[in-house]
Formats: C-alpha cells, structure tokens, sequence
C-alpha cells in the first residue's frame, strides 16, 4: 500500500470528522484493540529561570510569571523518595535553560536518582536543553549526549519541537534549537540505541499545512531510525503569554489534528492524547480518533498549568483507570518504553 502524501494528508482536514474519526479508530483498533496505555509517573520541573523568551511560554519567570525559583537536589531526591515509595515508575525531568545551574548540576541530580533507585526510570532533558546546554559549555551534541547516558539518563522526551516550520518558529521561539537541530539530536540519540518521544505545538499561529509538515518530517527520521517510541500533540495554552492568541483551537480541530496524525505516522507506534494540555474529557474522547495513550497521572505539572491548563496535581490513579473504563476502553499500565505491566 503506498503512503499518504502531503497533499492527501492536508486534505483529510476537509473530511467529515466522523469520517476520519473512524480510519483513524480503525487503524488504532488493529494495532491495540480497545488497549488505552498510561504510565505512573511524576513530571519534575527544576527551575523556571530561562535565558530564552519563547513567545508562547507561561512557565518561565519573566513579566508575566515574576517567580522564580531553582530547586536544590536536596528538594528533587526528596520529592523522589516520596513518588518512589507510592509505586511511581518515571520521572520526568525537563525545566528551563537555566544559565546558573550549570551542566554538573543536572548530571549530578540524574546520578544520584539512579544510583538511589536504579530501577526507576529517568526521562529528561528536551532536544532544546541539549541544544543549550551544548552552546552554553561549548560542547557537542555527541559529548551532552554521552553525558546524559553515562549519567543514567534512559530516554528523552520529546518537547521543544514545537513546530518545524522554520517561518513559524522564527517568530515563536527564535533564539532556540532549530528544527534541523532537534532532529539531529534525537537522530543521534535513536543512534545510540535510545528511545524519545516527539511532540508538535499546534493551535495558535501556524496553518493546517505547517502541522502536515511537521509529521512529515517525524515520518521521515523515523524511518532511518525507528527511535520514536510515541507523537504527542499539544494544544497551545492561550494564558499567561506573549503570542496573544485570543481565540482556543476548536475541539473538532483538535480531534481532526489527532486523527490526521495517526493516519500520516504509519511508523511511529503509540499516539499520546496529553489530557494535560487537551483536558481529561477531550483525551478520553481522542480514544476513538487514534490515540492509545493517555500519557499517565503526573502528580504534578507546572509548565502547562502556567497558560491555563488545569493539570497543576495530576490525576489520582484510581480516577485515571476509572474515566478509561468508563469511555470504554481497557486501562494497560505500561513503563516508559511501552512494555505492558498490568490490565486494570
């Protein structure tokens, strides 16, 4: 069967939504079945003091969010200590650049959660920190990466892709990693048999267009190196930030952009509805556009929760496994690199 194009991808947005709903349902229901995947994990924001001003960003202490702050290791390992003990599986670590805390700093506090509790899974650090952290300690990609791995990190997460329209993030995030650039690290990275996940920030100035080309290019580095275990699309968060978007993106847009991204990514195997950013009941219902992956129960998130959304406490366990059944799928916890550890 010969892939979609470009142009067939951009024209499934004309679709009916029931429609494309309904391919997208069918190629996920092949591949999973009514399996919907979560993990138990804790995100970990560090510090929200950044070198960068990106224009859609409400974390990062500036003007319109006057309070920073950079956590000690002591405060990290205790909060690990807690998540560890309550069957917490990953941690989540991603902050902003921060030109004071320095690359020791980070390295040290991914070596002492892996050396204290070494089956606990360590996901950090974005493409864009590696992309400053490199610039800032004049290194290579090849050396932080090295670092990362000797230092126990065991995947990435795929933030600051944004989007890779080059016009696009200009404008939102100029000043940060290139799209050539992100791609470059998690291709080295898939290289040095490591897995990461991608996202795409959709919903505030780029075009139908630009997301279709977005995929394309995951599509594309995905075939030379089958190293993205997961695509998360995220909705901008309108709150808190310079791009002055005033109107939300529609959830029939939402839903469509999901479907479209199950369609066009015939080689990336997990679709993630990340109820942080889309709401609870939105993810539930992106079940039956593609997504089998709910992301988890977080516990705590600050990045997100700064634009508006509400996700700044997670979801309890019992409530999380509860709404899946409830939308009729089948609850699967999984680890962070999607072997399956219990049915609920």
């Amino acid at each position: 069967m010969s892939r979609i194009t470009f142009d067939e991808a951009l024209a499934l947005y004309d679709m009916d939504l029931f429609e494309l709903g309904d391919m997208a349902d069918k190629i996920r229901q092949e591949k999973y079945g009514k399996k919907t995947y979560f993990n138990i994990n804790r995100h970990i924001n560090p510090t929200n003091i950044c070198a960068d001003i990106c224009k859609f960003c409400a974390y990062s202490a500036n003007r319109k969010n006057p309070n920073p702050y950079t956590m000690s290791h002591e405060q990290i390992m205790e909060i690990v200590k807690d998540v560890e003990a309550r069957s917490v599986k990953e941690v989540h670590i991603v902050s902003a650049h921060n030109p004071d805390t320095g690359l020791e700093w980070y390295l040290e506090i991914f070596k002492k959660i892996k050396t204290a509790y070494p089956h606990l899974h360590v996901k950090a650090l974005t493409a864009a920190e590696v992309d400053f952290l490199a610039r800032h300690y004049g290194k290579t990609y090849d050396e932080i990466l090295d670092l990362m791995v000797e230092n126990g990190v065991d995947s990435m997460p795929g933030g600051g892709a944004e989007i890779f329209d080059e016009k696009v993030r200009d404008y939102i995030c100029k000043g940060k990693v290139t799209s050539d650039q992100w791609l470059e690290i998690h291709q080295k990275w898939h290289e040095r048999g490591k897995k990461s996940n991608v996202t795409m920030l959709f919903g505030h100035v780029e075009e139908r267009k630009d997301r279709i080309d977005h995929m394309m290019r995951i599509r594309e580095l995905q075939d030379k190196t089958g190293g993205f275990n997961c695509f998360i699309p995220l909705v901008y968060q309108t709150e808190n930030n310079y791009l002055n978007v005033k109107e939300q993106i529609t959830a029939n847009e939402i839903l469509k952009t999901m479907a479209i991204s199950r369609v066009v990514l015939d080689n990336v195997p997990n679709l993630k509805a990340y109820w942080v950013t889309s709401t609870v009941n939105l993810a539930l219902v992106a079940q039956e556009f593609g997504a089998n992956d709910l992301d988890g129960t977080i516990e705590k998130e600050s990045i997100n929760s700064a634009a508006g959304a509400k996700s700044a406490n997670g979801v309890k366990l019992e409530e999380f496994t509860a709404l899946i059944k409830n939308s009729g799928f089948i609850p699967v916890e999984r680890d962070s690199v999607y072997n399956e550890i219990k049915t609920w």
